[in-house]
């Protein structure tokens, strides 16, 4: 029998700058009322100087790897989903598995847009059911600050920043995520777009100029392919776990736009409570938007166990995935005596220093002369 993917730890960040609407119409020509009434958005998080991608997933992946009481040299892999990395090479998974010092694991980044978080949990759920993986990070983790027109308040108001991780693991018992869907429509890849900064158009003094190194979007046909997309692929994940609508407890939509997601929950006649919202709180996070929300509803106590819970995003690309989760934390661990909690605080305190000296040694082994320098 395969194995099932059941979540066993969870874990958010969010920065401490918080960028209000009335802090926004002193820098564009915008109003508090004018993006409340567009989007439901009252607020949302900013990432300070010294944050990045990748800082704020490894929070993220601390906590989520705490509450597994799982050690990160555990981990078969980690998959970050980001439209934001920190450099286009190399993955933003990679500098998050050094920091976590998890060097067993393999480590990647997915690029789905908004969607990618759901992406990046069908990758882990398909290893793990199929047996190569056991334990597997996920995070979705966005700067979005940084690649956002200040100017544009189309676009400025919508976007910000934190990170969402979860950690997968195997387990006979049935349960954990049931079935995925994901889906992608090439043809609306210009709709929400960061045209430059890639190998189509590199950067330079114009593209510079024309803020080609940030989000454009057609707001008006991204809006009407997500109130079409969110609630079908909601109908077709729960067809493929063989359950009805009624069956659902819990969505947690992506946290896009709040006129979406009220289309979306009258499409499926689902009730208000059915679908938890905290975009007025963060704004658009992309990837890191379903896994922020999935955090503060296990927190918060929204759910329990044998919930019924569906994720489901839409994004750039154009794409689309939902996911079916029966909620409840597989595999309680054995009592741990003292000596092996503190080293596993220790190891996850201390997790980045192992690849410093890894990488200190290379540098020392680099510098040496070679034989034929010798000569």
């Amino acid at each position: 029998m395969s194995p099932y993917a059941h979540i066993a730890g969870w874990g958010m960040y969010a920065p401490a700058r918080v960028l209000s609407n009335q802090d926004l119409e002193h820098m564009v020509d915008t109003t508090d009322e004018w993006i409340r009434s567009r989007t439901g958005i009252v607020e949302r998080r900013i990432a300070g100087e010294k944050e990045s991608t990748a800082t704020m997933a490894v929070e993220a992946a601390r906590r989520a790897l705490a509450r597994a009481h799982l050690s990160p040299r555990q981990l078969d892999a980690i998959i970050v989903a980001t439209i934001s990395p920190d450099h286009l090479t190399p993955a933003t998974a990679c500098l998050v598995q050094a920091a976590l010092g998890a060097d067993k694991a393999a480590a990647f980044d997915v690029s789905a847009g908004c969607s990618g978080f759901i992406y990046a949990l069908s990758l882990a759920q398909m290893g793990i059911t199929a047996g190569e993986w056991h334990s597997v990070l996920i995070i979705g983790a966005e700067t979005l600050s940084r690649f956002v027109n200040w100017e544009d308040r189309n676009t400025c108001v919508l976007f910000g920043d934190g990170a969402g991780a979860l950690v997968l693991t195997a387990s006979d018992q049935p349960g954990g995520v049931l079935a995925c869907v994901l889906g992608a429509d090439g043809s609306g890849a210009d709709l929400l777009v960061i045209p430059a900064g890639g190998s189509r158009m590199p950067a330079s003094p114009a593209t510079l100029e024309q803020h080609a190194h940030t989000i454009h979007m057609d707001g008006r046909a991204v809006f009407r392919f997500a109130t079409h997309i969110l609630p079908e692929a909601v109908e077709q994940v729960m067809r493929k776990a063989g359950l009805p609508l009624t069956a659902i407890d819990m969505v947690i939509p992506h946290q896009a736009n709040m006129r979406i997601i009220e289309a979306a929950r009258k499409k499926l006649r689902l009730p208000e409570e059915a679908f938890f919202v905290n975009l007025y709180r963060y704004g658009n996070t992309s990837a890191a938007s379903i896994p922020i929300a999935l955090c503060e509803v296990a927190d918060h106590g929204l759910i329990n166990d044998g919930s019924l819970v569906v994720l489901v995003g839409f994004g750039a690309g154009l794409t689309w995935g939902a996911a079916v989760v029966r909620w409840g934390v597989a595999l309680p661990q054995p009592a741990r005596p003292w000596w092996q909690r503190a080293l596993y605080i220790a190891r996850l305190a201390f997790g980045r220093l192992p690849a410093f000296l890894r990488r200190l040694l290379y540098r020392l082994w680099q510098a040496l002369p070679s034989r034929r320098d010798e000569e």
